[in-house]
């Protein structure tokens, strides 16, 4: 199903829009839980350290494919509010063929560095041979996860978040039958735990790849749209590079408190390893109403429908905040309980830090929700630059205080700086945010278009196919056409719309 966030009920699309992409998300995390829960269960705290300490090193880069993902999904879904289906065409080709070729590149890097990788992050002597075997492993599936995700947010930007669900869906439950049979039934290992969790990506990546061939036909880029074009790829990257540094930079921050854990021994790495995966069920589904938001934001910025936003977001963080303190008095009260599931209640030590973990970083979740939606937002409104302005703020706030805090603290300085580094992220984002918010787009005051501009507009429209116009513009702007006529939407801080339009001469 695709649905249109520009028309409807606003809270009740952003919520059934935001449900599938909760639900696979969740299935998505069974891969490296299903890892977790059998790894820590039957292999002991030694094999968990590793599998938890690779799980971080692979979020890290995963998200620097997933960051081009979700920036070329933002423009997707612009292009979609707008009905610019060549542009869209174009931009899927382009896309696709960027993200392929980093994917390799860092694949290539990571196998040919993988000792200098592993003593970066000061892995104990103990763990480092389990963690080796694993990360050889998983690896192979990076192209499938690069795929999966590409695939996932091109169908989410063109409004269907359901199909993605069915095919993680069907790959989470593969992954925990492999698990069983590879380390349980085969006794493999924790090279069992990684081989499960690569088939599953790519059953996943493969079914999903099917669907779009057989199914989107529509918008399949066509031979033509392979040819390099200058113009569409500086857009893709204007927005994917900025999403893609945002999400580097943020997991990045995570590696380094990773490697500040390491230096805590195997009892705290345990411990952190488990308690991650609690807290990443917990505020999973704020990150994916988040990108629900980002969605319905850049489909209505591509439509030029300010008050929408304006309502849009009013509900957003409502709806965030609310969920958000809902889970948290969950976490807390519950936090010995959950730790156990992962860890054996004969290891008191790695269960007590994983509680303190929860107890002190699961208190606001309220704060990374709003953090998710202010992402989302100047991604969706063609300012990626912000999302990383935010990222630094709360990464660079939460290693600096790591590290400070640990030295007077120990561990529960570690955890501490996470919150603080959230919370003084959203001050900065709020207060850029509403103003921008409140007023939403205009169409743009500026002088006299350049000879590029008038001569693209006098084309107009060929035939009975519309035709991009293909004009330089100052960086947050673009063109738009509606109604016969076309002008340039920038967002800005005026209290009125204002439009310089010129009719557009049709034939055809």
């Amino acid at each position: 199903m695709y649905r249109d966030l520009t028309r409807g009920p606003i809270s009740r699309s952003l919520i059934l829009f935001a449900l599938p992409m909760m639900a696979g998300n969740l299935l998505q995390q069974f891969y490296n839980i299903a890892d977790t829960l059998i790894v820590g269960r039957a292999l002991g705290a030694g094999a968990l350290a590793a599998v938890g300490s690779a799980y971080t090193l692979m979020t890290f880069l995963t998200s620097v494919f997933l960051g081009l993902s979700m920036g070329a999904g933002a423009l997707f879904s612009i292009y979609q509010g707008r009905g610019d289906q060549p542009a869209l065409r174009a931009g899927i080709a382009h896309a696709l063929v960027l993200i392929l070729s980093v994917t390799l590149v860092i694949n290539a890097a990571v196998y040919a560095f993988l000792p200098q990788i592993l003593a970066f992050l000061r892995v104990p002597a103990e763990v480092w041979d389990g963690m080796q075997t694993y990360l050889l492993i998983i690896f192979a599936g990076l192209l499938a996860t690069s795929i999966y995700n590409y695939l996932s947010c091109l169908l989410r930007a063109l409004g269907n978040s359901t199909v993605p669900l069915l095919f993680l869906a069907i790959s989470a439950l593969l992954n925990m039958a492999l698990d069983l049979l590879f380390v349980l039934g085969l006794h493999w290992g924790i090279a069992g735990a990684a081989w499960a969790t690569v088939i599953a990506q790519y059953i996943s990546a493969a079914g999903l790849s099917l669907y779009v061939l057989a199914k989107c036909k529509e918008w399949l880029p066509k031979r033509a749209d392979f040819r390099y074009n200058r113009g569409v790829m500086r857009e893709i990257l204007s927005l994917s590079w900025l999403t893609c540094a945002q999400q580097s930079v943020m997991n990045f921050g995570i590696l380094m408190v990773q490697g500040l854990v390491n230096s805590f021994g195997e009892t705290v790495m345990a411990a952190f390893a488990a308690a991650v995966k609690i807290d990443t069920f917990a505020y999973l589904p704020v990150q994916d109403f988040g990108n629900a938001y980002s969605t319905f934001v850049a489909q209505n910025f591509g439509a030029g429908d300010s008050a929408r936003i304006r309502a849009g977001t009013r509900r957003a963080f409502l709806i965030s905040t609310a969920f958000s303190l809902a889970t948290s008095a969950l976490v807390c009260v519950f936090a010995a309980p959950l730790m156990g599931v992962f860890v054996s209640a004969d290891e008191t030590a790695v269960i007590a830090s994983g509680v303190r973990y929860l107890r002190i970083e699961g208190a606001f979740y309220a704060g990374i929700g709003c953090l998710f939606l202010l992402y989302g937002y100047f991604r969706a409104i063609q300012q990626p630059g912000m999302s990383v302005v935010l990222t630094v703020i709360s990464l660079g706030t939460r290693v600096a205080l790591a590290y400070l805090l640990s030295a007077v603290w120990g561990e529960a300085g570690i955890w501490a700086a996470i919150p603080i580094g959230w919370i003084l992220a959203d001050a900065v984002g709020l207060l850029i945010a509403p103003p921008q918010a409140a007023e939403g787009a205009q169409f743009c005051k500026l002088p006299p278009e350049t000879r590029a501009c008038r001569k693209a507009v006098a084309r107009g429209v060929q035939g009975k196919h519309q035709r991009k116009l293909r004009c330089p513009l100052p960086r947050g702007h673009s063109w738009v056409r509606e109604s016969g006529t076309a002008g340039c939407v920038s967002w800005g801080r005026a209290s009125m719309w204002h439009k310089k339009r010129r009719q557009i001469k049709t034939t055809g």
